[in-house]
Formats: C-alpha cells, structure tokens, sequence
C-alpha cells in the first residue's frame, strides 16, 4: 500500500507532466493557468483567478491565525537550440522526467500544490495558509504576483518554491537592470572627428569596474555591478554618436534600489534609463522562528546568488524547492521524480516543526 506522501507525489507527478505538454511562456501562461485551475476545482478547491494567476484559501481560514504564502510560478522561459527531447513532451528516464519547465519551476509548483492539498482541510491548522500558482515570473511581469497579493490579506511568511535542493535560502540580493545611453557626436573616422560615444561609454564601464559602494552586508555581501549588453555603431568609418549599455546590478540590504539608482546616476555621464527596479532586497529577519523549524527538520540554510519573486514581496519569505537551480533555463531540463516525493515530505515536515512556534509568526519586526 502506498504512503500518503507516495499518494501525493503520484497525483502531483502526474499534473506536472501535464503542465510540461502545455507552452506556458511569460505571458502566455493561459492555458496552463486553466489546467491547474481544473486540477484544483475538481478536487474541491474554491480557485481565484486574476489574469494567469491563481490562488486559494484553507479552510477555516480566521483573521484571529497567523497566514503562510505557499507560492510557486508556472510559467517558463522559451526552449534553447540544445535540446535533444521535446521540451513540450514529458518523458520518463529512469528517476529523470524531462520536459520544459519541469524544475524550473514545475517541481516546486506541483510539490507546493501537493502539501496545500494535504494540510489545508485540517480542522485545528495554528495557521491559515494560501496557495498562490503566479504568472510571469521569469520577467518580473506587472501582471505576475505583484499584481494580486494585495488580495491575500495580512501574510506572515511567505515560502517561495523554487529549485534549490531543498536547501532554504534565506536572503537573495535585490536587481536592478539599467539600460545606459552615452551621447557624443557623430564625424569622419579618418578626420577624427566629432566625439565618440564609445569612448565616453567605456569611461563609464571603467567606473562601473572599479567603483566600491561604501555599505557591505554582513549576508547578502557588496552591491554587484556587471555590464551585460553594448551596442554601438553603423560603420567602420563613422565616429559613432550613441553607445547604449545594461548594467545588471544586485543590491544588498543595506541599500534600497532607489538609494543604488542615485549614486550610479551622479557618477555616469551616460543617461540612466531604469528598466526594472521593482526586485528588492530579501532577508529573514535574524530570530524568526523559521530558522528553529528548519533546524529541527534538518534543512540547511544558503544566501541565494539569483531573484526570484521574493523580492517582490514585503514579507518575510525563504526560497525553497526541489531540483537544482543549475538546470534551469538549461538544454534537456529535467527534475528527479525521487526529489518531488523527497520536498513533499520535507515542505511537510517544515510546516510541522512551525506548528507550536505559529503565534510567534505574526510577532516578528520586519523591515
């Protein structure tokens, strides 16, 4: 006879492989919004829908119990020239289901929606939980999850499902993407004349290279700054007028975007055009009863090297999941059935250790 936890993982195996067959690109997450909004309907989950989002209540949900966010995203960047399977085709290797989006983030999704369906009808739950499945993560959409978790009410804790082998990462760096446009003055190459973008570009590159921002976080570390895209030209003899760079920097909590913005705007000459800002800085607050529950259940903790839709919530949250974050966005991109089983269990055995500690959630300062 099977386990329960072997029950659930079949059920939530089976609705991945299902996701996996439909295209679920950012944006265009319709369809399979549809799907797991039939997966939870027909087993009796009252589902809100707000553009490809999805969420829902426990039952006996009370104003009077500390609320846990159980979010994960179902939507996925586009396949790349590697593969070899069909990224639209779930298929079986051994304990490997491949398949687009299968870690990223299929796994944790599914896994999420399993332990919600577990817990959320238990009559003496300490917490209120919502299941919360969002669209358009992997661009940090308007219309992902900023754009309905004003309609979750107070949330105490929120865990993030996304592929980390199950380790808890406590604190991700915020980003921001900054599209950088130097202005010179366009002349003959031969000539040497007028003023050469390019050049004014790379005072600038040179300053990004070498500039320490004075403020370091004892977890998240320095802010990061990298130049990732340049563009620059027409012709060989052409001095150029215009040369456009991106920076992609990661901010630490001991700045505000805003605060990071600012000072790279009074050091460049180059026009600073923000293109995203909204991702801040995540970190759980030192002391919150989530470091216990963890320890107690065996998880290891990590400071995350990438975003996620943690940093758009102003609460305090940890990033969890199965798979491995290495395989996402990768060629053949698969999760082990064997991890999906193991977070279940573990997701579960988390929630347990936070049981007798619930009334601490809504106590802890944050910010």
């Amino acid at each position: 006879m099977s386990s329960p936890i072997e029950t659930l993982a079949d059920d939530a195996i089976g609705l991945l492989e299902d996701l996996i067959g439909i295209p679920s690109f950012s944006e265009e997450e319709s369809a399979v919004a549809d799907r797991i909004q039939s997966f939870l309907s027909d087993r009796n989950i009252s589902v809100n829908r707000h553009y490809n989002n999805l969420w829902a209540f426990s039952e006996n949900f009370s104003p009077d119990k500390p609320t846990i966010l159980l979010n994960s995203h179902h939507d996925t960047v586009r396949p790349n020239e590697g593969w070899e399977h069909d990224p639209f085709t779930p298929v079986r290797e051994n304990d490997r289901l491949y398949g687009l989006g299968s870690n990223d983030a299929g796994g944790p999704l599914v896994s999420l929606i399993a332990v919600f369906l577990s817990l959320q009808g238990e009559q003496l739950l300490p917490y209120n939980l919502v299941l919360a499945l969002t669209a358009e993560e992997e661009i940090s959409g308007e219309h992902g999850i900023s754009s309905v978790v004003s309609e979750f009410g107070k949330i105490d804790l929120a865990i993030v499902g996304e592929p980390s082998g199950m380790r808890m990462g406590i604190a991700e760096r915020g980003a921001l993407v900054l599209e950088c446009r130097a202005a010179g003055r366009s002349g003959h190459a031969a000539r040497n004349e007028g003023e050469n973008a390019i050049e004014m570009a790379l005072d600038d590159i040179q300053w990004v290279r070498s500039y320490q921002f004075p403020e370091s976080s004892g977890v998240l570390g320095d802010v990061k700054m990298t130049v990732t895209m340049i563009s620059a030209g027409t012709q060989h003899n052409v001095i150029p007028d215009s040369c456009k760079f991106t920076l992609d920097v990661r901010v630490p909590d001991t700045y505000r975007n805003d605060e990071v913005l600012e000072i790279i705007r009074k050091h460049l000459h180059s026009e600073v055009i923000p293109v995203t800002t909204e991702l801040t800085a995540s970190r759980l607050p030192d002391g919150h009863p989530l470091f216990q529950a963890a320890d107690n259940a065996g998880i290891t903790t990590f400071v995350s090297p990438t975003s996620s839709d943690q940093g758009l919530l102003d609460i305090p949250s940890v990033k969890i999941g199965p798979g491995e974050s290495e395989r996402s966005h990768t060629a053949d991109e698969y999760i082990k059935m064997s991890e999906i089983r193991d977070g279940i269990g573990t997701y579960l055995n988390l929630l347990r250790e936070l049981r007798p500690v619930a009334d601490k959630l809504a106590k802890v300062h944050w910010r």
